[in-house]
């Protein structure tokens, strides 16, 4: 598993539109799962250490922001053979075991991903309510060990976009293992 960092990509760049399904075909319009502040998207899959390391955080983030009038989804691109865990099926299972409050939508042609120009899993994006990006990097300063968690960078991104006040322009990039791109 080749490791990646986030591309970094300029803040305000404007949130590209999409439409996926989820594991049961259901359809969701990237405009129709932002909140009245904005959309949390993730870019992740099952199989990855570092995603699955820091699922459990995603979930709670999104309760989060969900209270704060941010919407969330995420995004699985992997979608490829050679990855089984990453398969629609296990989608869902990953979705009931976390008790997720927000679609797990599947990027069988990985168009979504590429749009995004998203390159590992997890790669966290945060656009404002007008659908620009104010925040593109890390959930927080430690994915192995979430007790010893000093510093929580996308929370306190998705509190100052709720508070109304600024995101910190530094922002350090997400990493983890690369998108198994289908070419």
């Amino acid at each position: 598993m080749a490791l990646l960092e986030s591309l970094k990509i300029p803040l305000g760049t404007e949130m590209p539109a999409f439409e996926l399904a989820d594991p049961d075909g259901t359809a969701y319009r990237s405009n129709e799962l932002a909140g009245e502040k904005g959309l949390l998207v993730v870019f992740t899959c099952n199989h990855c250490p570092y995603a699955k390391a820091v699922w459990g955080r995603v979930a709670a983030l999104a309760k989060h922001a969900e209270g704060l009038g941010i919407g969330t989804v995420a995004i699985n691109p992997n979608i490829n053979p050679n990855y089984p865990d990453d398969a629609p099926e296990q989608m869902k299972e990953r979705a009931a075991d976390l008790d997720l409050t927000f679609p797990y939508l599947v990027d069988q042609k990985q168009d979504t991903a590429r749009a995004f120009k998203a390159q590992c899993t997890p790669d966290i994006y945060l656009f404002d309510g007008g659908k620009r990006l104010i925040y593109h990097g890390r959930i927080d300063d430690n994915w192995q060990d979430e007790s010893a968690v000093v510093r929580e960078e996308l929370r306190e991104a998705l509190d100052a976009l709720g508070a109304g006040r600024p995101v910190l322009k530094e922002q350090n990039p997400s990493m983890g293992c690369s998108i198994k791109w289908l070419d």
